[in-house]
């Protein structure tokens, strides 16, 4: 198991110094790439508001691959800073936040309550998995910020971009993955408040 994990991460690195090469030529900051994220979402939340699902979904891809963009072409440029790191962290829950709220302007079946209910506590857990993670360092209960959990934003957006495809066919099946992210995000702030719980419990026994 950890030699194949190993070999991912070699390979991700690989890929990402290719990325950062391709795009360091472009003469653009690695701050000034991380906002051009915004627009491409902007652009993802028209398509799903217009039900174009298919553009939507290449929209939602391209918006994803170019999270890694930024990043990439900082380490390559050696232009990494905490600034850019924190700059790049507000723009991907801005991102994500405003993709999931275009679902809102969709005429989606309820599921036992209306969709506008689970997309709501959707974007509660997604916004919060991200806070649990961070608090615990701000307050105090862990010295290095909480990770993990069952739904991380690569596995929301993957599980999101399956719901927009899914929709060509019919738009109950965009509710029930609305429904699954909304249930399993909080479930992720749930296990974070648990691990957070958990290092404050070790902290204190040193």
């Amino acid at each position: 198991m950890e030699k194949m994990l190993y070999a991912i991460r070699e390979k991700f690195s690989r890929i990402s110094k290719a990325i950062g090469k391709a795009f360091s030529g472009t003469g653009l900051s690695p701050n000034q790439l991380s906002l051009i994220s915004i627009p491409l979402a902007l652009i993802t939340v028209a398509l799903i508001i217009l039900q174009s699902f298919w553009l939507a979904a290449l929209f939602l891809i391209i918006t994803a691959f170019w999270d890694l963009v930024d990043g990439a072409v900082a380490r390559e440029t050696g232009k990494a800073t905490k600034f850019g790191g924190y700059l790049d962290g507000v723009v991907d829950k801005y991102v994500e936040t405003i993709i999931a709220l275009s679902l809102l302007f969709v005429p989606l079946p309820a599921f036992f309550v209306p969709a506008a209910f689970w997309i709501a506590l959707y974007v509660f857990g997604e916004m919060n998995t991200t806070y649990a993670k961070a608090a615990a360092v701000e307050k105090g209960a862990s010295k290095t910020e909480i990770r993990g959990g069952i739904l991380e934003r690569p596995e929301r957006t993957i599980i999101l971009l399956i719901g927009i495809l899914l929709a060509s066919f019919g738009l109950a099946y965009l509710t029930y993955i609305i429904v699954i992210l909304a249930v399993l995000s909080n479930v992720t702030v749930l296990q974070r408040i648990l691990l957070a719980h958990k290092a404050s419990l070790n902290n204190r026994g040193k």
